[in-house]
């Protein structure tokens, strides 16, 4: 069995790994900062949740991709932590940890139930394809807005990107990176003196309940990892072809690694929708059976970050913005395309499909609920609206 996975380990799927977590500490790590001040931590507090974020999803992300031979990509809750870092002001620390508790035991009842599952399988591919293509565009357009702000930075990573998907595809975005940091270093824009050396030490607190906090800031936590990350990493498994993987145990298993971890300030846990893309996409490898390698790598990164805590923050935030921008931009392109191809295939669920791709793409929230989830209720009304209009 290990020689199979030595054997099954390739470049790109490690660099895949490495990009999936660049691009979500690089991208929200700072809501996360905000939703701890928040709640009042302490610096080192603050140092913990890093270390039970990093610790949580490495674990979940190599169990479950080792287990299930695909790449399984478990992510904190970043419509979450918004939602937190507006929250959590009123209260003092261990009524929020008191919040995260119970809502890693709700999740662990949803995994158990299987009712999101039997949900999940009902989702028609092309509504999902379209949810995907929708969330992702962003990342799409941002290649071009950072661009404008950096071209010598982006114009150079984009040349690569070209040449490379003509002449190496599988190693196309470890090049991209490698070329963007080189450029960058040129450029001396690369902030090393924000580097930080320290280790994490992780800090136990002990939770209290209050019921007011529970209704009025776990329940729209529960409502917000559902539908606005588990839903669009359900999406992104069934686009990419793992479509046969089951929902419910990674749910239970993501609920109890949330509960141990959640007393550290491990917030939420919940399937991954952009970092996902990357590593379930052909940049990861062209054999899908060979993909869950970037699962695993995720998973070795994620760890690192939990140790290096505050190192491996500052190492993130010393790469410039518009680098990340393009990076992930150019690795979740085919994923775009690819999801675009999924909405629009099959002409009964076109017009759906585009209503869903539209006001997921527009951003609009609606009771706090993120486009992603109203995306996915437009679209399915239009489906079953259309349906019945055509037998009539």
């Amino acid at each position: 069995m290990f020689n199979k996975f030595l054997s099954d380990v390739s470049l790109p799927a490690i660099s895949a790994g490495f990009i999936a977590v660049l691009v979500g500490f690089a991208s929200a790590m700072a809501i996360v900062f905000q939703a701890a001040q928040a709640a009042g931590a302490s610096q080192a507090m603050i140092v913990s949740w890093v270390w039970a974020l990093g610790w949580g999803m490495g674990i979940a992300c190599i169990g479950f991709s080792l287990y299930y031979k695909r790449p399984i990509i478990i992510a904190w809750s970043t419509p979450g932590a918004a939602l937190l870092a507006t929250s959590l002001t009123n209260i003092n620390i261990e009524q929020a940890i008191g919040v995260f508790v119970f809502v890693a035991c709700l999740i662990l009842i949803t995994g158990l139930s299987g009712l999101f599952d039997t949900l999940t399988k009902r989702l028609p591919l092309p509504i999902a394809g379209a949810m995907l293509a929708g969330i992702l565009l962003q990342f799409g357009l941002g290649i071009f807005s950072a661009l404008k702000a950096s071209p010598l930075l982006v114009g150079i990573m984009f040349l690569v990107f070209i040449v490379s998907k003509r002449l190496l595809p599988r190693y196309a975005i470890m090049l991209v990176l490698l070329a963007g940091v080189g450029t960058a270093y040129w450029q001396k824009s690369l902030l090393f003196e924000v580097l930080e050396l320290s280790l994490a030490s992780p800090i136990w607190v002990t939770p209290t309940f209050s019921l007011s906090h529970i209704i009025g800031i776990g329940i729209p936590l529960y409502i917000v990892t559902m539908t606005s990350q588990n839903i669009p990493g359900v999406a992104i498994l069934k686009s990419s072809g793992y479509g046969a993987q089951p929902i419910s145990p990674l749910l239970s298993g993501t609920g109890l690694i949330n509960l141990f971890f959640a007393p550290f300030g491990g917030f939420t846990f919940n399937l991954a929708a952009i970092t996902a893309a990357i590593c379930t996409s052909e940049e990861a490898h062209p054999d899908p059976h060979k993909r869950y390698i970037a699962g695993v790598s995720t998973g070795f990164f994620n760890i690192l970050a939990g140790i290096g805590g505050a190192t491996v923050v500052s190492l993130f935030a010393a790469f410039p913005q518009a680098l990340i921008a393009a990076l992930a931009g150019l690795a979740l392109l085919s994923t775009i395309g690819n999801s675009l191809v999924t909405a629009t295939e099959q002409p009964q669920y076109r017009d759906s499909a585009i209503v869903t791709f539209l006001v997921t793409a527009s951003g609009v929230s609606f009771l706090g609920i993120a486009s992603a989830f109203w995306g996915l209720i437009f679209g399915l009304c239009t489906h079953f609206a259309l349906r019945q209009y055509k037998r009539v």
